[in-house]
This record gives C-alpha cells, structure tokens and sequence, in this order.
C-alpha cells in the first residue's frame, strides 16, 4: 500500500504534468495565432498589391482607350498603338509631306479632332506613312487624293482603329481639307486620309473626323487630280503613282 507521503508525490507529478500541459496548450496556440496573424498580413498584403496593380491597369487601359484605340483583329499594329493619356485638345501640329510629285505641308489642329490627330502625329513620328501610296482618287463631285494605306489596296492601315469625331460645321470640308478616312461600321478610322483638292461638302456627310487643311502645296494635288486615273474612271488609283516619302511632324 503507498504511503501518504507517495500519494503526496504521486499528485504533486500529475499537477506538474497538467500545467506543463497547459503552458504547451498555451504555447502552441500563440504559435498559431502568429502564423494566422502572418498568413493574414500576407494576404492583405497580396491584395493590396492585387488592387493597386489592377487600378493602375485599369487606369493605364482606360487612358489607352479614351479615343478607342484598339487593334483590329489583323494582327498586332505596326507600330502599337498610340496612347491617350495627356490627350492634348488644343494647339496645332505641321507636317510636312514629301512625295515623288512635290512638297505639302498640312497643319493639324486638335480641336476639332483631337483622337484622330494625336494618332495622326503619332504614326507620322514613327515614320509610317514613308514609301507608302497614295491609292485613291476621285474626279467627279468627290475630289480628293486619298493616301495612309501601306498595301494600297484600299482595305489596309496601321493595325488599328478608333473613334470617329465628327465635325459640326455646316461647310465641313472645304478645299484643302485634310480628314480620316474610314469604314461604314463605328470606329472603323484607321490610318487612311484624303485630301479634298475642292471643296468636298456637297458629296460627303460629316461622318469624317477633320483633322486639319493643306497651307502649302494643293496645287501639286490638283496637278495629280488633273490627270485623272490609271483606269478612266471618276475613282481609282492615279494616272501616275504617287509615293509619300516622307511625311513627319515639323512644329
């Protein structure tokens, strides 16, 4: 039989026993709410940088897009596409367009369209229009030379459209007009554009974004008007091709 002195010890190790369980009950649970209090900080951390990356995206894709600048299912643009962030929607651009026929100087001004300018400029910077045609022209109540497609065959461009502005000008495009041209469908305004080499607001509606006006150099587009087209209609490619060579931002 165990003595009382044994009972003694016996309980003084069992209580031993439990507070040592307690304290690693105790232990282990402060272990835990550290590693929970860690996972959480990580995850927050996560999504904070999740939320901060995707409203930079999001502003990022919606400055990109304020004018609709968008690919057109071709493949990737030539050149990207050109960003709206900062649209600037005053002052004027110059350019100046050598081609194989003469020297024309255009000016820009934003205002009236500042999307289609802004990519305008933007391919003229990056040298797109160089060595490229001037596939288009109308002789009859529609005068113009139309110029901005690469392949010239009429349907090609720099890989990308975007919205139309439509001028409100009740004589929207009077000779020397420089404006967009485009498709039938919305947002089809891509890197083509036409010279009015007369006045052009009888035969066209104003669903052209102008862009700006011929200060030097209609005379060389009326000489190309005056002899006619390579196939005798009132529309078709020039008697006489016509290469830009260079066209580029000069002020």
């Amino acid at each position: 039989m165990s003595t009382a002195k044994q009972r003694r010890a016996a309980a003084h190790r069992k209580l031993e026993a439990q507070i040592a369980a307690r304290k690693e009950a105790e232990r282990q649970r402060k272990q835990q709410m550290i590693i929970l209090s860690l996972v959480a900080a990580v995850a927050v951390i996560g999504l904070v940088t999740w939320m901060a990356v995707s409203s930079t995206d999001s502003a990022a894709k919606k400055a990109a897009n304020a004018c609709g600048y968008a690919a057109d299912g071709s493949g990737e643009p030539t050149v990207g596409l050109p960003s709206a962030d900062g649209l600037k929607k005053t002052g004027t651009v110059d350019l100046g367009m050598s081609t194989n026929r003469g020297e024309i100087k255009m000016r820009l001004d934003r205002a009236g369209a500042p999307c289609a300018v802004n990519s305008f400029a933007f391919l003229a910077e990056a040298h797109f229009f160089d060595g490229t045609p001037c596939h288009r022209l109308t002789t009859g109540a529609l005068g113009v030379l139309q110029c901005g497609d690469p392949t010239g065959s009429g349907s090609g461009g720099a890989g990308y459209h975007f919205s139309e502005e439509p001028p409100t000008s009740a004589d929207p495009y009077p000779e020397g007009t420089v404006a967009m041209a485009k498709g039938q469908a919305a947002n089809s305004t891509g890197s083509q554009f036409f010279i009015c080499y007369k006045s052009c607001s009888d035969a066209l509606g104003p669903e052209y974004s102008v862009v700006g006006k011929v200060t030097e150099g209609l005379d060389v587009v009326k000489a190309i008007a005056a002899e006619g087209t390579s196939n005798g209609a009132s529309d078709g490619a020039p008697k006489n091709p016509v290469t830009i060579t260079n066209l580029a931002v000069i002020s």
